[in-house]
């Protein structure tokens, strides 16, 4: 603890901001993980649970089932199974319009880590042109300086570099991380609404083939 507050004071008033960037980045990040272990599931065996109902026209019991399932797909599946219960034609529409609602909130702060990683660096270097100035301002005022006075202002500008860096590093992992979390998770939503969709074509298929055969 002494180590990190002797690194702050020596660090300058930069160390602040950057002591808050990354508070803001590991927030958001143990957030999203959190977000994303909560709404994973097993996206092959609800489809199983749901054509089975399905296939006893059960629609109640189908939405009751996405309803008490977490995760973007499963909501998806349920705006395709109201669409089918109204006899929509447009499936695909009320699936996509799901989707628009869905991708947006897996996505959400995301870009913020991005946006961290791109701008500590440039934080830590003004940290360096400050470090940089306060060498100066001691030749100028201080005729007899020491290199004690001039250490301390290069010391100043290397630790807020190297702390802006070692959280702008961090910050580019975990958005690569979380955005192939929300690739796997979108990938998830499509194959599972193309299947229903599939499974609905199907259904309707063979209900006109029944009808006709009845004409």
């Amino acid at each position: 603890m002494s180590l990190f507050l002797e690194l702050m004071r020596d660090g300058g008033p930069i160390m602040w901001v950057i002591l808050f960037c990354s508070v803001v980045a590991l927030f958001i990040f143990l957030k999203k993980v959190f977000q994303f272990h909560r709404e994973e599931i097993n996206v092959g065996e609800l489809l199983r649970g749901l054509f089975n109902v399905l296939r006893r026209d059960g629609f109640v019991e189908a939405l009751t089932l996405c309803d008490h399932t977490p995760g973007p797909a499963a909501r998806l599946l349920a705006a395709a199974i109201r669409a089918y219960e109204r006899g929509d034609d447009d499936i695909r529409k009320a699936v996509d319009d799901a989707a628009l609602e869905e991708i947006p909130k897996l996505e959400r702060h995301i870009n913020l880590l991005s946006t961290l990683g791109f701008v500590l660096p440039l934080i830590g270097f003004l940290g360096t042109v400050l470090g940089m100035m306060k060498v100066f301002q001691v030749a100028q005022t201080n005729e007899a300086f020491s290199a004690t006075d001039i250490a301390g202002a290069v010391n100043m500008a290397l630790i807020s570099t190297a702390a802006a860096l070692a959280v702008a590093i961090p910050c580019y992992l975990a958005y690569n991380y979380l955005i192939a979390r929300v690739n796997l998770i979108t990938l998830d939503m499509e194959k599972a609404s193309l299947e229903m969709l599939g499974f609905i074509e199907r259904r309707r298929r063979e209900g006109g083939a029944a009808e006709a055969k009845h004409e």
